[in-house]
């Protein structure tokens, strides 16, 4: 039976704007305030999901949040009309406004832990959206992340839904963005690799001091149980935390991995060689090829500013690796230099894909962020919303919808214009008619 990964992207939403939310994010905090184009950030994510598609690969679309979330400011003592409401959080406290309305659901790869149903005891896809407690922007997508999930991989006998992890900084749980898995085809049992920041209960282990490390290993071990899956199949590796002080701030800003090979800066881990050892004792007796970067090709901070890793890692249909990066990569020199001279020719990654995601790259996501990996045997994929699966007439529908509904910019001022919650509303309406979504959102319940 055929298997695939299928990249499920984020749509960039209608709020798409540069807050600064994200501390310990570089480009995050670097971008505060900018004015932002949300038309044109929704277009580059499109653009790409479309590209990935006529590569050969599966992909598919995830709507995005509802914002601003109105709920929340409500339960943090807002009160009057929507209009009072949004006024009056931007005179007392412009950065709750800021958190309501955030688009960061636009990174999925934030949305949830995925394993295939060949890990998994009992046979089914688990998946358990990520709680992103460790900020408040991000700490309010769990309810409609669930709900968009749900109804995007819709069948109960196929896919097994969980609650997000308990809410608190003990089980910080990032999602995907710390999770990789390799295989030898995607329907056949894997290695599951988890990678976390801290222990937060055993405050005796090394953990960063300048930057928070947002997920524990505690939430790790909690995913694995929750989804069945076998020790021995499972490894647990913690993030070097004088890399998450330089901006790392997620595993896959340092290291990405898929089918047997893994592509990650030396500095990446915490005893890294231990970790190379344990991948591949489960990985078994077929090689796992480790294409590490030093330090020396690429220093830490252009890995950063780059997005080096932070690239899409995809076997093509001829089994070739490849990879996706941010335009950023090619502007940068010592970057480029390591892919063309080094890269493309030394390691089993054969060929580089170069897009523009500057949009998301200055808030802080490059093409990694911007998808959440769902492996799927054929009857699966079969079993998914068809109506969320990427092709040349979905992009068009998709365009067409933005085209109508989104605004070309959007300053932090902007966010008090009462309009812009109307704006969104009958955009998410009639993208839930076009993804065959239902009622997925609080205004339309």
């Amino acid at each position: 039976m055929s298997s695939y990964e299928v990249n499920f992207d984020g749509l960039v939403g209608p709020t798409h704007n540069y807050a600064g939310l994200s501390t310990g994010n570089v480009a995050s905090m670097n971008n505060a305030s900018d004015k932002s184009y949300p038309k044109a950030a929704a277009k580059q994510g499109l653009d790409k999901m479309l590209a990935v598609s006529k590569l050969g690969l599966k992909q598919g679309v995830l709507a995005p949040a509802q914002r601003p979330d109105l709920q929340t400011l409500r339960r943090l003592g807002f009160s009057g009309s929507e209009e009072q409401i949004v006024e009056k959080a931007f005179k007392e406290n412009p950065i709750l406004l800021n958190a309501c309305y955030s688009a960061s659901s636009m990174w999925t790869a934030n949305a949830a832990t995925v394993s295939p149903s060949a890990d998994t005891a009992d046979g089914k896809v688990h998946m358990t959206p990520a709680n992103l407690v460790n900020k408040l922007h991000r700490s309010i997508e769990s309810p409609v992340t669930s709900n968009i999930l749900k109804a995007t991989f819709n069948d109960e006998k196929v896919f097994s839904h969980h609650e997000a992890l308990p809410y608190g900084d003990f089980f910080g749980d990032e999602g995907a963005a710390n999770h990789t898995r390799f295989c030898h085809e995607y329907g056949e049992q894997g290695v599951e690799f988890f990678v976390y920041g801290k222990h937060h209960f055993d405050k005796s282990k090394p953990r960063p001091t300048k930057f928070e490390a947002r997920h524990t290993i505690e939430a790790s071990k909690a995913i694995a149980r929750l989804h069945q899956l076998d020790p021995n199949k499972t490894v647990f590796a913690q993030q070097n935390p004088d890399v998450i002080d330089q901006g790392v701030f997620h595993n896959d800003v340092i290291g990405v991995g898929n089918k047997d090979v893994y592509f990650y800066h030396e500095q990446g881990l915490l005893n890294s060689k231990e970790v190379e050892e344990n991948l591949k004792r489960a990985f078994g007796e077929r090689p796992l090829h480790l294409v590490k970067v030093t330090t020396d090709q690429v220093p830490v901070l252009d890995a950063i500013k780059s997005y080096l890793f932070n690239s899409q890692l995809i076997a093509l249909p001829n089994n070739e690796t490849a990879l996706i990066a941010p335009e950023e990569c090619k502007n940068n020199p010592a970057v480029w230099n390591y892919i063309e001279n080094y890269m493309l020719k030394e390691t089993p990654i054969k060929h580089v894909h170069v897009f523009n995601v500057t949009q998301s790259m200055k808030n802080g996501g490059g093409p990694a962020c911007l998808r959440l990996r769902v492996a799927l045997k054929e009857t699966e994929l079969a079993s998914v919303n068809q109506a969320t699966l990427m092709d040349e007439t979905l992009h068009e529908k998709l365009y067409a919808l933005v085209d109508k509904h989104y605004r070309e910019e959007l300053t932090q001022n902007d966010l008090r214009d009462p309009k812009l919650i109307n704006e969104v509303r009958s955009f998410l309406d009639e993208l839930t008619t076009v993804l065959k979504l239902g009622s997925i959102y609080p205004f339309q319940q």
